[in-house]
C-alpha cells in the first residue's frame, strides 16, 4: 500500500523574532503541515509555548497546525489547544503509565513506560476526536511498546527518533526497528521527529513512516525550499 507521503515543518528551529516570515518560508516551499512543539520544562528539559502563539499562527497560515504536546498530564489542556485552533495533537503514551511503570525520577529523560493505563488513554483520546481534531500517539525512543488496541481510534502515531526537548539532534538508529515493528500492526499514518536529513530519510521511509518533521534541516539551510525539494525527491 502506497501512502500518502507528508512533510510537517517544526518552528522550534525558526527565528521567533520574524514569526510570520517563517510560516511564509514554510508554505512557499511546499510544506503540508505546520508542526508545534510544546514543552513544559518538566515532561522534558525545555520551555516553549503554549496556546497563545498557537492562536497567533492561526491568523497567519492556512495549513494544518499540528501540535506535538511534550508536557505533563495533557488531558488538562487538550480544550485549550483545540480552541486555540489546532488540527491534529499528539500526546505522550508515557504519561499514561500502568501500574507495572514506576514513577519517572526527578530530571531524568526521556520518560519510558512499559504499560499503560488504557481506560484514561482512551478518554483523551475520544476527548479530542469529538471536537473534530485528528489524534496521535507519541512514543518516546525507551518505549517499546505500541498502544495497538487502540489503533482504530487514533490517526497517527508518532515515534520519536531522537530524545525529545531540543532540535538537532542525530537520529537513534535503533528506533528504525520499532517503526517497522508498529507498521506491521498499523496501517494508518506513522510519522517521526527527529534527525531527518538526506542521508536518513529513505531509511525512515523505507522502516514504514510517511510523515516527516523537519525542523533545523529545513530552517538552517541556506535554501529551505531547496532543501524541502531535494527531500521530496530522494522519497
Amino acid at each position: 500500500m502506497e501512502r500518502k507521503i507528508i512533510f510537517a515543518t517544526s518552528i522550534l528551529s525558526s527565528d521567533f523574532s520574524k514569526l510570520s516570515e517563517e510560516i511564509k518560508k514554510c508554505e512557499d516551499a511546499g510544506a503540508d503541515r505546520i508542526h508545534l512543539d510544546v514543552m513544559d520544562g518538566h515532561f522534558v528539559p525545555n520551555l516553549t509555548f503554549g496556546p497563545i502563539l498557537v492562536e497567533s499562527l492561526k491568523k497567519v497560515t492556512s495549513l494544518p497546525l499540528d501540535a506535538h504536546l511534550m508536557i505533563e498530564k495533557p488531558q488538562k489542556y487538550i480544550k485549550d489547544f483545540i480552541n486555540a485552533g489546532v488540527n491534529l495533537i499528539a500526546f505522550h503514551v508515557e504519561e499514561y503509565r500502568g501500574k507495572k511503570s514506576p514513577a519517572p525520577a526527578e530530571g531524568v529523560y526521556p520518560r519510558t513506560a512499559i504499560d499503560m493505563d488504557e481506560e484514561k488513554l482512551r478518554e483523551t483520546i475520544r476527548e479530542i476526536r469529538t471536537k473534530g481534531v485528528k489524534v496521535s500517539l507519541a512514543l518516546n525512543p525507551p518505549t517499546k511498546f505500541f498502544a495497538g488496541n487502540l489503533a482504530d481510534e487514533l490517526d497517527e502515531v508518532l515515534v520519536m527518533t531522537v530524545n525529545p526537548g531540543f532540535g538537532g539532534q542525530v537520529l537513534i538508529s535503533s528506533t528504525l526497528e520499532k517503526i517497522r515493528d508498529i507498521r506491521s500492526k498499523f496501517s494508518k499514518d506513522i510519522k517521526v521527529d527527529g534527525g531527518i536529513n538526506e542521508k536518513t530519510i529513505k531509511d525512515i521511509k523505507d522502516a514504514g513512516a510517511n510523515v516527516f518533521i523537519i525542523g533545523s534541516y529545513f530552517f538552517r539551510s541556506q535554501n529551505p525550499k531547496e532543501a524541502l525539494q531535494k527531500l521530496k525527491k530522494l522519497l
